[in-house]
């Protein structure tokens, strides 16, 4: 299996396909590059990666930020000679991306981001720290609860996270100084955004707040009612069919040729 030593981690990744634009996928608070396996980007080079901490990443003390997630997918890419890329993160993995685009814009073509874990309402941010204070407490049980449903997998994935991972990379975005979950520091970091942005979401709100705020030219939000926190995994084909549609339609000067596989 595919691992690249950084400054100060090992990255486990898996680089597969061939067409451009090359898509980099990056996953969610706890998961691994495993949960896009239903995803068949059949015409496009493809490189997902485990995040420090999970899966097969090695998972030092600290650097848990989506800034510090971030440094070191812009350490990676330039090693496999991917870039600039179509980012496509979810849920954390969205943060990690966008983070990605805003501070090494010339590796980020454009952006997908798929429920992303940004956007945070009052009512939603008033619990960060008491989540926060039982993940720190309690690991990945705290993780699983609530509970909501999972995809295959996915459960495992979350159990297999060191907790003080799941703990770091929470307060990362979340609470600790410079996090851009909740909706005002949202809306700061977001307006800093260079390239288009196709934006998914399970529910129609937080849709609409994000449709509100000012994006690149090229950008779309979409909703899919009725789906789940997973709902790429949900509708894979429908999914895919979105973001190759979202980039066929892009302005060529904004993404690399797009060529069959």
């Amino acid at each position: 299996m595919p691992y690249a030593d950084l400054d100060e981690i090992t990255l486990h990744y898996q680089d597969t396909g061939a067409g451009e634009p090359t898509l980099l996928l990056v996953h969610g608070w706890g998961g691994d590059l495993r949960v896009w396996e239903p995803l068949d980007f059949r015409d496009h080079r493809t490189v997902a990666v485990d995040l420090r901490g999970h899966g097969r990443s090695s998972a030092p003390r600290h650097g848990y930020r989506p800034g510090d997630l971030a440094g070191d997918l812009a350490q990676l890419l330039p090693r496999l000679g991917a870039g600039p890329v179509v980012a496509i993160g979810h849920s954390m993995g969205a943060q990690v991306v966008t983070a990605l685009a805003v501070e090494h814009p010339a590796l980020v073509t454009a952006l997908v981001v798929i429920d992303p874990a940004y956007g945070a309402d009052d009512e939603e941010a008033g619990g960060f720290h008491d989540r926060l204070a039982r993940l720190r407490a309690e690991g990945a049980a705290a993780a699983l609860d609530p509970p909501i449903p999972l995809p295959p997998g996915v459960r495992d994935q979350v159990l297999a996270t060191p907790g003080p991972v799941l703990a770091a990379c929470y307060a990362g975005l979340y609470t600790e100084p410079g996090a851009f979950g909740a909706r005002p520091a949202s809306e700061r970091y977001l307006a800093r955004r260079r390239c288009p942005v196709l934006c998914l979401r399970a529910r129609a709100e937080p849709s609409v707040w994000e449709a509100a705020l000012p994006a690149p030219p090229g950008s779309r939000v979409e909703a899919w009612a009725g789906s789940g926190h997973f709902l790429h995994l949900e509708h894979p084909a429908r999914t895919i069919r979105l973001i190759t549609d979202w980039l066929d339609r892009l302005p060529k000067e904004k993404q690399p040729p797009h060529t069959s596989g």
